[in-house]
């Protein structure tokens, strides 16, 4: 193809979208609308995964020692404890620091009488996977010189369940969101096109071939799906800013953090953007399939 003939069909795709100004505000509304509720069931999910994620880290399993060892020796098992699978990190906390933690939740009348030797050496473990928290559970107590392990295993079964609705939940919301966006916008677009439907005819009983005939649309939907795409990012750029200020702000802040925008900015434009343009493109090649079979 001609340079010349290039940018000829260029400025048609683009002349197309100013011609068909209805159409066109038409397919960038849909595609902003569909993808801001793609968006906001994605950001939902991510932090509701978040924040589960947040609450696993603070469910704690206690290990603790043989009463009968000795500091040096209740220290020493702090390396095998560690290579035990799905162990993200140890903390050893001996009696005395036991007592003290003990002592700053109760009244001192209630620890008259009670020294350290009460309480035993223990480790303060964190899991990477709380699903596995029983066999860990099972892996500490065959350490030696492990006597007891206090596990939540109930808060742990909870957690991995309402993890596993919420994610199954959110896939098959955009899932069914996505389909539904690519049948609203192809067919947005097939209005569209369905105007242009004698000048298709008349450009192919001239000889024009498929390629030169379907060029225009691909571009009219290229840069429908930009458009759409970017402002459909502004406008979810905004409304997470305003959500997320008033859940930071409100008494859930003081419970569940949510994730920082300069986390989700970029990988979000990306996904936009590129969902607009595939999107667009798509709806303008499938619009005009049947008109080109003149």
């Amino acid at each position: 193809m001609k340079l010349n003939r290039f940018f000829y069909l260029i400025r048609e795709g683009f002349r197309s979208i100013t011609t068909h100004g209805f159409m066109s505000f038409a397919s960038v509304t849909i595609i902003m609308a569909c993808l801001i509720i793609m968006g906001s069931a994605a950001l939902l999910t991510l932090n509701v995964d978040a924040a589960i994620k947040s609450l696993e880290d603070q469910n704690e399993v206690v290990a603790f020692v043989d009463e009968s060892y000795t500091e040096e020796q209740a220290r020493a098992l702090e390396g095998e404890i560690a290579a035990i699978d799905n162990i993200s990190s140890v903390q050893f906390v001996d009696r005395v620091t036991a007592m003290n933690n003990f002592m700053g939740s109760y009244s001192e009348s209630l620890m008259e009488g009670i020294d350290e030797t009460v309480f035993r050496h223990r480790y303060v473990v964190q899991l990477t996977d709380i699903s596995l928290m029983a066999q860990t559970k099972a892996a500490l107590e065959a350490v030696e010189g492990i006597m007891k392990v206090n596990a939540h295993l109930d808060y742990a079964k909870t957690f991995v369940t309402v993890r596993n609705v919420v994610s199954v939940i959110a896939l098959v919301l955009i899932a069914i969101l996505a389909f539904i966006s690519v049948f609203i916008m192809t067919n947005t677009i097939k209005l569209a096109t369905f105007n242009r439907r004698e000048e298709i005819a008349i450009m192919k009983m001239v000889g024009a071939t498929n390629g030169f005939i379907r060029l225009p649309f691909v571009i009219e939907g290229l840069v429908l799906g930009i458009l759409g795409g970017g402002l459909a990012f502004l406008a979810e750029l905004g409304l997470y800013r305003l959500v997320t200020g008033r859940v930071v702000g409100g008494i859930t802040g003081a419970i569940f953090s949510v994730v920082p925008l300069s986390q989700v900015a970029l990988p979000m434009f990306i996904a936009f953007v590129g969902t607009g343009v595939l999107v667009g493109v798509f709806g303008g090649v499938n619009a005009i399939r049947n008109y080109l079979k003149v």
